[in-house]
């Protein structure tokens, strides 16, 4: 699997989405710019020892990402829509976009790709991105039968 943060803001957050990452052998793809430098020590301590196994990816800018990925099923999460995460059928290279902690994903990326989200409270805005990869993430290996993953 491909997760795919636009432009992350909070470094502990994108470290726990590393090690998630290194923990499925799914691949993490950052979009700068980033709202952390990638030395920082928040961002190294939430990924623990997990960098060395990570496959990451940096990108300058949505388009960057498009054209160096070139990705055939790209999922859009976002709390801005009706659809839920568990409806789509996932594959194994299938990209799952996450949009920034405070902003989301714009407005023309949404419209661009099928979009889903992660049922919550009426009146909650959103849920934590490091909890949401996770629970997306681990929908999308369940539906592929956990594959490699022991």
């Amino acid at each position: 699997m491909n997760l795919v943060l636009y432009r992350p803001e909070i470094p502990q957050n994108t470290g726990n989405i590393a090690r998630t990452c290194a923990s499925t052998g799914s691949t993490l793809h950052l979009i700068r710019p980033l709202g952390f430098s990638v030395d920082d020590a928040k961002l190294k301590r939430a990924g623990l020892d997990y960098w060395h196994t990570l496959d990451i990816r940096y990108h300058d800018g949505f388009a960057a990402f498009l054209d160096a990925e070139r990705p055939e099923t790209l999922y859009a999460l976002s709390s801005k829509t009706e659809r839920l995460y568990t409806e789509p059928r996932y594959g194994p290279g299938d990209y799952l976009l996450f949009g920034r902690e405070t902003a989301g994903l714009p407005e023309e990326i949404r419209a661009a790709f099928p979009c889903f989200r992660v049922p919550m409270v009426p009146g909650n805005r959103s849920l934590n991105l490091a909890n949401t990869v996770a629970l997306v993430l681990y929908e999308a290996l369940r539906q592929q039968g956990f594959g490699g993953l022991v």
